[in-house]
C-alpha cells in the first residue's frame, strides 16, 4: 500500500502516460480531415464539458476559492491550450495530410525551451547548470527522435513549411499554458481545473468558428465522425488532461515540459507498428538520450 502511495504521489509517470495517449491523437484525428480545425476543437471540448459537468457540479465549492490570478490563469489556458493551441495543431496535421510523425512533431522541439522560461517568469522556479544540462540532452534528442538521419524533410509540399509554423505555435501556446494551468492547480483539484478548462474553450473555439464563417460544418458530422470524437474525448483528449493535471500538480513545470517529450518518442514507435517505416539508428539513439535526460530531470522536484 505505501508502494503505491509513493508512486501516487510522484507526478512524472502520469505526465509521461499522458503523453503516449497524446502520442495517437493524430492518428484518430484523420477521420475528422473533411472538417474545420476550430469545428473540431469546438465538439471535442463541449463532448468534455458534458461529461464532466456532474462532476464540476459536485466541487462548485472549489471554484469560490478562486481569486483574479486563478481565473485569469483558467481563462488564458482555455484560449491558449484548449483553443489556439489545439486548432493551430489540428490545422497542422491537415496541412500534411494528418500524418502526424512528420514535421508536426517539430512543435515537441522548442516548447520546452519556451515551458522552462515561462516556469522561471511566472512561477519563479529556480533552473540550475545541471538541470539545464539534462533538459538541453532531452530537447537534442527529441531532435534526433523527430527527423530521421537528422534530415528535415521539408520537400513535401506548400503545406509543410505552414505546418511546422502552425506546429511552433501549437507548442508555444502549449508550453506557455504549463504554467498558468500550475497557478490554477495551486488552489483548486485537477478535477475542477479540467473541467473549467473545457468548458470555457468550447466559448473560444466557436467564436473562431464564427469569426471565420465556418458555422455550417457544426450540423455537418458524420456519425462516424462523431464516434472518433468520443473516441477522442475518452482517450487523447478530456481523460489524457485529467492524467496530465494529476501528474502537474506534483511535478514542477520545468520538469513536466521534458517528460512530454515522451510524445515525439511514442509517435516515432507508432509509426513502426501502425505504418511499418522503421527507425533509424539516430532515432534509436535519440530515445536513450530522451529516456537518460527525463531520469535526470526528475531528480529537480523541488
Amino acid at each position: 500500500m505505501n508502494y503505491i502511495k509513493k508512486i501516487v504521489s510522484f507526478g512524472p509517470p502520469f505526465i509521461i502516460l499522458a503523453a503516449l495517449l497524446w502520442s495517437f491523437d493524430g492518428v484518430l484525428r484523420r477521420s475528422l480531415y473533411s472538417l474545420p480545425p476550430a469545428v473540431i476543437v469546438f465538439y471535442e471540448h463541449l463532448l468534455g464539458a458534458i461529461i464532466l459537468l456532474p462532476i464540476f457540479l459536485k466541487l462548485i465549492s472549489e471554484v469560490r476559492k478562486m481569486g483574479k490570478k486563478e481565473w485569469s490563469s483558467i481563462i488564458l489556458v482555455s484560449l491558449f491550450s484548449g483553443a489556439l493551441g489545439t486548432i493551430f495543431y489540428t490545422a497542422a496535421l491537415g496541412m500534411v495530410n494528418y500524418i502526424q510523425f512528420s514535421v508536426v512533431v517539430l512543435l515537441q522541439q522548442l516548447q520546452p525551451l519556451w515551458a522552462i522560461l515561462a516556469a522561471h517568469i511566472i512561477l519563479k522556479e529556480k533552473i540550475s547548470k545541471d538541470f539545464a544540462r539534462w533538459a538541453g540532452l532531452g530537447i537534442i534528442a527529441a531532435y534526433f527522435i523527430t527527423f530521421r538521419d537528422l534530415r528535415m524533410n521539408l520537400t513535401s509540399g506548400n503545406g509543410t513549411l505552414i505546418a511546422g509554423i502552425l506546429a511552433l505555435s501549437a507548442g508555444a501556446m502549449w508550453a506557455i499554458s504549463t504554467s498558468f494551468s500550475k497557478v490554477v492547480l495551486s488552489k483548486v483539484s485537477y478535477w475542477t481545473a479540467t473541467s473549467l478548462r473545457f468548458m470555457i474553450a468550447p466559448v473560444f473555439a466557436l467564436l473562431f468558428v464564427f469569426g471565420q464563417g465556418q458555422q455550417k460544418f457544426l450540423t455537418q458530422i458524420a456519425p462516424s465522425q462523431w464516434l472518433t470524437l468520443l473516441t477522442i474525448t475518452f482517450s487523447t483528449g478530456m481523460v489524457a488532461l485529467i492524467i496530465y493535471y494529476f501528474g502537474l500538480r506534483k511535478t514542477p513545470a520545468r520538469v513536466s515540459t521534458i517528460c512530454e517529450l515522451t510524445w515525439p518518442a511514442s509517435a516515432i514507435f507508432i509509426d513502426y507498428l501502425m505504418f511499418k517505416q522503421t527507425l533509424s539508428v539516430t532515432q534509436i539513439i535519440g530515445v536513450a538520450m530522451l529516456l537518460i535526460s527525463i531520469k535526470n530531470v526528475t531528480r529537480y522536484q523541488k
